[in-house]
């Protein structure tokens, strides 16, 4: 073998050694990247709603220099919008943390002097830090149909621990969370087998509209109430917080007539809490937007079927 090849082989070999090494170390360091835990989600939502209450968003830990931002299912300009409205923060704040998908979530109440509003923060985190932030406002005026009574405190259950033996697999919370969705669909959670504990109940907006506390005329049961049919609701899973048993979807109702405005539909972050193979305890916050509202975000988990986006 001539010099030259020998060099050749010895070349090739030390490349392929070099590639070899590299690669190992670039696979050591994607096993070593930071996962963002519960801790680190939760505060990265402090540091949020502290940036937003401060009207600042320049200490915020962003994965980019811009990031994208969504108020009401719609793009907007950071630092926009609530982030210059906003001036207080009531007591009511729950968390939904989903480690796996890397997505910190939270239904919380702000102020808007002396208007409250009804926040819905879901953080798109990437190595740590914030890639997207995705909110729905709703506030509440004096002339808004529903009076919050119930946000002076957490929603019963919501925060409980899961019974030993009783946790679902995510797969599980994901498609009970979704026959409530199926219930609204063909007008009947009978019907679609939608899975209430005995003492399940269920908050809108800061009001128990069904369940143990609700003081509505007509049926609380729900079972019994009568459910407007909705016929073209759409989900998406937002994000599912494994160790809680808390499912949070995205929701547009549709089509349902004027029932929620000629034109509009109730848009909701709806969060699910779930075990046992039932739904205990629901948690909705939402606004009325136009009917061809979308989420424009990806869904952290498939949903299949008439139930789904288009």
């Amino acid at each position: 073998m001539s010099s030259r090849a020998r060099l050749s082989t010895t070349s090739v070999l030390a490349l392929g050694l070099a590639w070899a090494a590299g690669s190992a170390a670039w696979a050591a360091e994607v096993k070593q990247a930071p996962v963002c835990d519960r801790a680190c989600l939760s505060g990265l939502l402090n540091q949020y709603i502290d940036s937003l209450l401060a009207h600042d968003a320049t200490q915020l830990p962003l994965a980019a220099s811009t990031v994208r931002y969504t108020e009401d299912s719609k793009d907007a300009k950071f630092g926009e919008g609530l982030w210059r409205s906003v001036t207080g923060k009531g007591s009511f704040r729950h968390d939904y943390l989903d480690v796996a998908r890397q997505k910190a979530a939270t239904h919380v109440q702000l102020l808007e002097g002396a208007i409250p509003v009804l926040y819905s923060v879901v953080l798109h985190v990437q190595d740590g830090r914030i890639g997207g932030i995705e909110t729905l406002v709703q506030r509440v005026t004096p002339d808004s149909r529903l009076k919050p009574t119930e946000l002076g405190q957490p929603v019963r259950g919501l925060e409980d621990p899961v019974p030993s033996g009783q946790r679902q697999s995510r797969a599980s919370l994901v498609s009970t969370a979704l026959l409530y969705t199926e219930g609204l669909r063909i007008g009947s959670f009978v019907d679609a087998g939608t899975p209430f504990a005995a003492n399940a109940y269920r908050v809108e907006n800061g009001a128990i509209l069904a369940g143990p506390g609700c003081n509505r005329p007509n049926h609380c049961g729900l079972y019994e109430q009568n459910i407007i049919l909705h016929p073209s609701v759409s989900a998406s899973v937002a994000a599912v917080d494994e160790e809680k048993g808390i499912v949070l979807l995205w929701m547009n109702f549709g089509y349902t007539g004027p029932a929620y405005g000629e034109g509009n539909a109730l848009v909701t972050f709806e969060a699910f809490k779930v075990w046992g193979g039932q739904i205990r305890a629901i948690n909705a916050f939402f606004t009325g937007l136009p009917l061809s509202t979308s989420r424009w975000w990806s869904t952290t988990d498939p949903v299949r079927g008439a139930i789904s986006k288009p």
